[in-house]
């Protein structure tokens, strides 16, 4: 039987959320950094004994606080989404049962049945984001559909986007009316 994909896309606002990132190896490099690229203001904690040079500089360059020392379940007090990154399963495997106890949300690195979400690729195009996911099964085809989207995606959206939110607050009559007009508008972005 083929397996459905049932995610649910959501667009956090990440900078209102508290974020821990439990490692500071390669993987917690990647997880921050994608992070920081898509939300710049988002407040992150790592938790590691030691940290890449490279991380350090990512980190720098957003809202990130740095703790050395080895991951214990109060580090998970106040955050909402909790990263596990290590190269130790049986710490990635106790930071993921406590999540669970503490009903937060986890995401084991490379562990698709221990996450309660997955960091897809993303094309962002000023106002205009689109999130890609392959529901856990290959982050290089998100990879490849986010370079994609990237080139075919035209810069000149975000124009539209933003005229077309001046032109809907000008429309007059109910809700259902300027859905017809806008998909009306909008209905050559598609042909």
């Amino acid at each position: 039987m083929e397996e459905r994909n049932n995610l649910y896309p959501i667009f956090l606002k990440v900078a209102q959320l508290e974020v821990l990132i439990v490692g500071g190896g390669f993987v917690a490099e990647e997880k921050l950094r994608f992070l920081l690229k898509s939300s710049p203001n988002a407040k992150v904690t790592m938790v590691a004994p030691f940290y890449r040079e490279k991380t350090i500089a990512i980190a720098k360059t957003g809202n990130t606080t740095m703790l050395n020392g080895i991951y214990d379940k109060d580090y998970l007090e106040g955050k909402h989404i909790i990263i596990a990154t290590t190269d130790n399963p049986e710490v990635n495997m106790q930071v993921y049962h406590d999540c669970r106890a503490q009903n937060k949300l986890v995401n084991v690195a490379d562990s698709p049945s221990y996450c309660d979400f997955y960091m897809g690729g993303i094309v962002t195009k000023g106002n205009v984001k689109v999130a890609i996911s392959t529901n856990g099964k290959s982050p290089t085809t998100a990879k490849r559909l986010r370079q994609f989207f990237e080139e075919v995606i035209p810069e000149s959206i975000d124009d539209l986007v933003k005229n077309l939110n001046t032109y809907r607050k000008s429309i007059k009559g109910n809700f259902e009316r300027k859905v017809e007009t806008l998909n009306e508008l909008t209905q050559t972005l598609i042909h």
